[in-house]
């Protein structure tokens, strides 16, 4: 089954129903063929995890997967959850919220990486001019 997903990796989300109805977390990794997302600090069970080579035995905490159709995307300025769009602007598909028709802005996902590795950046927040130097104008 080969379906296309409004919801990437980094993108706020939140949960719709369930045990953690309405709490907001961004998406840690997306499983396509399950139609799942694993969300940061949502969904966490806790398991029982065997000694092995790498890793002590124990009581761990872990998240587990989400249905894509329990989350939506959280719009952090209307704090609420919005539906996405696309529109093709000079032979380039963006995402918009469907409801007020602004662009989202994928380039906060990466802005949040680089800052988060970079310390340097952590003080100046010259973020678009590391971009840059990266030669990733595409995203912002």
């Amino acid at each position: 089954m080969n379906t296309k997903l409004k919801l990437k990796k980094g993108d706020e989300v939140i949960v719709l129903t369930g045990k953690d109805k309405g709490k907001t977390g961004k998406i840690i990794k997306i499983l396509p063929k399950k139609m799942k997302a694993i969300v940061s600090e949502i969904n966490k069970v806790k398991k029982n995890q065997k000694p092995d080579n790498n890793q002590p035995g124990g009581i761990i905490e872990k998240e587990m997967p989400l249905h894509i159709s329990n989350l939506s995307f959280y719009d952090p300025i209307e704090k609420k959850a919005i539906k996405i769009g696309y529109k093709f602007d000079n032979n380039k598909k963006i995402r918009i919220n469907k409801s007020s028709g602004k662009e989202i802005q994928w380039a906060d996902y990466w802005k949040n990486i680089i800052i988060r590795s970079n310390p340097i950046l952590k003080q100046s927040l010259d973020w678009k001019i590391y971009l840059k130097s990266l030669k990733l104008k595409k995203l912002y």
